[in-house]
């Protein structure tokens, strides 16, 4: 197993929504011995603290919730993942999935900077591609797919130079996806796996048809990945559940895969709330889900000859 520098960054953003309590994010993951997990595999970890939102002035807004500060915590973020991508492999700990409007336009940045295409991994029961003039419910943290593609309506926020192009990501997951949502996704070549695929054929066929093509542009690779991308019997800590989602099997499934290509640059950890938890059970599936990234298995599988 390659040995990684992993840097924990933690992000303790609420203003995706309206429910609070994913500020409390990052201290249960550190609680539940991510570090100590990683360290365990021989991975060097370092933990730069948490991220702050960059100056805002709160002003209220007649449809989005908290416009001026998710602002703010995309421009932090943003610079905080440019700068934590040229030292090592950057886990964000969240926070909600309004962190990504920074984290992913961060690791673009540098993919330019290093001349490489960048891909993204959407793990998530939303495919995540309002915009702020779309979205019925105000909650920004349905909007960082369609803000880093380059979809209109922005305008506020830090430029996106150069959009993440559609064929480089993939949503995997959905389950809970809205008729504007829907029709916009189905305009697009983004990757789009739902439940009822994942149930016909399985998720590892999909996955592994995606990785492949990162690993043939030589790409460089974030995966996102939401709690509520898992199935709430399971994963309960998180303010959008919705039943039928990935079982425990299948969650580790797609994180060893990831570790057998290679191919992860960037993680995101997002949507733990943990006021909704029992006992600590989803930030420790969670810690368990980045140990499997990062090279925890049962056994190893060695190339038999025959």
């Amino acid at each position: 197993m390659t040995q990684q520098h992993c840097i924990l960054v933690g992000a303790p953003m609420d203003s995706g929504k309206r429910r609070k309590g994913c500020l409390m994010g990052p201290d249960a993951y550190r609680t539940a011995g991510l570090a100590e997990a990683l360290r365990d595999l021989g991975h060097q970890v370092s933990d730069r603290g948490n991220v702050a939102p960059a100056p805002y002035v709160a002003k209220e807004h007649p449809k989005l919730v908290a416009l001026e500060e998710t602002i703010a915590w995309t421009e932090a973020l943003a610079d905080a993942a440019e700068t934590t991508m040229k030292d090592g492999l950057p886990i964000f700990l969240g926070g909600d999935h309004a962190l990504a409007l920074g984290t992913v336009l961060g690791v673009m940045r540098h993919a330019k900077t290093v001349d490489r295409p960048q891909f993204v991994l959407w793990l998530d029961a939303h495919s995540d591609f309002h915009t702020p003039d779309t979205t019925d419910s105000g909650n920004l943290h349905g909007t960082p797919l369609g803000y880093v593609t380059g979809r209109e309506g922005f305008d506020r926020f830090p430029a996106v130079d150069t959009p993440l192009p559609q064929d480089n990501v993939a949503i995997i997951g959905l389950r809970s996806v809205d008729a504007a949502e829907r029709a916009a996704l189905q305009e697009t070549s983004i990757i789009h796996v739902d439940m009822r695929e994942i149930d016909e054929s399985g998720i590892a066929r999909p996955l592994a048809a995606f990785l492949d093509k990162v690993a043939a542009a030589n790409g460089l690779l974030h995966v996102s990945l939401d709690v509520d991308f898992l199935d709430p019997s399971v994963a309960p800590a998180v303010g959008t559940t919705v039943p039928g989602g990935a079982t425990v099997r299948e969650g580790h499934l797609v994180m060893e895969m990831l570790h057998d290509s290679g191919l992860m640059t960037s993680l995101d950890l997002v949507e733990l709330n943990p006021f909704l938890d029992e006992r600590g059970r989803t930030a420790s599936l969670m810690v368990d889900l980045a140990a499997s990234a990062l090279g925890r298995r049962v056994f190893d599988r060695p190339t038999r000859a025959f």
